[in-house]
């Protein structure tokens, strides 16, 4: 192969996929309950997104943003009248979402409070992407190795406690950047005292507060995106994934008052928001504003924490189930690499979040019939774990 081993991938080729299904290359169904990672939230091969796509396809592609754009002004404003935010700056991902964020938070400081070292505080399980900012960003040691030395400017708390956030503000201090959900970090809600706390302090401070909504936007946790549900106001939002519904789309929001911070030739991006993506993203966006779908994945999400609850509270391998919307962690007591082995042998496709963690992201068109239907998938793995007898080592074998 000429591939670089960058990936652990299953042995299995997905060829067609519609709603919160997948097949593959033999004709089998897959029940998809990780949607690429949180990407396909209206599912796969959405009708009107693919409509959009080859609608536009026939027409253009690309041109560059030396030029006029008009669906890009289409969709930012669709974005600004959901967020209340007053600019966007399109990239290609929520990698590229962050840094446009940590450039704006650094020459903000440095114009704004005369700061000649900007510093952004973050937190430990984080992450943020695997730039080389990003990933200094990003609260996990194990996606730095191999990668010094890495950019300063960057320091990262021990916890999400108000009191150690101010301790570690001084003068130096431009922002902080927080997942709402530490997705990769276990599916970990962050506490809403603690949230509304952080964005008093930043305003207190004028100190700016960058949500990472890459996982989190575009509906996933049953709002537009998971600040309103914490009933904050941040100054910066960045998104991914689910605004493409699949095509690569990302995007940096901020406050009108932050706009005139990246002026002319100050950021960039080659492909970032050519029409094709634009296409893709304002099909998406008009999808959840005309439909019902919002109200139905926050009803769906509900109906899978319950779930989850009541069928699998007995299981002794499960430690703590945590769900906002539709996503879901449950904590295990054992690895998580062979659970999910055993689930795609059975035919439903889930995620790791951290070692011990299986994580849930169906598609919010997800049925709840699918929805017990993955359940009951989850609690047959446990329960022949449980059936013979030794729940760690019969997981451990499971892929041997």
């Amino acid at each position: 192969m000429s591939l670089f081993p960058t990936y652990l991938r299953h042995d299995v080729e997905f060829v067609e996929g519609r709603g919160a299904e997948l097949i593959d290359e033999n004709g089998k169904r897959y029940l998809d309950f990780g949607s690429g990672i949180g990407v396909t939230n209206l599912g796969h091969c959405h009708p009107r997104v693919t409509q959009a796509v080859i609608e536009q396809a026939q027409k253009l592609w690309h041109t560059s943003n030396l030029f006029s754009i008009p669906l890009q002004e289409e969709v930012s404003q669709l974005l600004c009248e959901q967020s209340g935010m007053g600019a966007v700056f399109f990239c290609n991902s929520g990698a590229e979402a962050n840094e446009a964020a940590i450039k704006l938070a650094r020459k903000w400081a440095k114009e704004s409070k005369i700061i000649l070292e900007p510093e952004i505080l973050t937190f430990e399980k984080s992450f943020h992407g695997r730039t080389l900012a990003t990933l200094t960003a990003t609260g996990q040691n194990k996606v730095k190795k191999g990668f010094d030395p890495l950019p300063g400017g960057f320091r990262i708390l021990p916890c999400q406690d108000i009191g150690v956030v101010k301790k570690a503000t001084g003068s130096t201090t431009a922002a902080v950047l927080l997942e709402l959900v530490q997705g990769e970090g276990g599916v970990k809600p962050a506490d809403i005292e603690f949230v509304q706390q952080l964005a008093a302090w930043c305003k207190q401070k004028n100190i700016l507060l960058i949500i990472d909504e890459v996982q989190t936007g575009i509906g996933r946790t049953g709002d537009w995106f998971a600040f309103q549900a914490y009933k904050i106001r941040p100054d910066v939002v960045t998104l991914a994934k689910g605004l493409g519904n699949g095509f690569p789309v990302g995007a940096m929001m901020a406050r009108e008052k932050l706009k005139p911070i990246l002026g002319p030739g100050s950021h960039g991006t080659t492909f970032g928001g050519n029409p094709l993506a634009m296409a893709a993203a304002k099909a998406v966006l008009q999808e959840l504003k005309e439909t019902t779908v919002l109200g139905e994945a926050k009803e769906k999400g509900e109906y899978l924490f319950q779930l989850l609850s009541d069928e699998l509270a007995d299981i002794p391998e499960i430690k703590e189930i945590r769900c906002l919307g539709l996503m879901a962690g449950i904590q295990l007591h054992v690895p998580v690499a062979p659970v999910i082995g055993k689930l795609l042998k059975q035919g439903m496709i889930a995620l790791p979040a951290g070692e011990n963690v299986l994580r849930l992201l169906p598609p919010l068109v997800v049925t709840k019939e699918q929805i017990k239907q993955a359940v009951s998938m989850i609690k047959q793995v446990f329960s022949a774990t449980e059936a013979a007898g030794n729940g760690l080592e019969l997981l451990q074998a499971v892929e041997r």
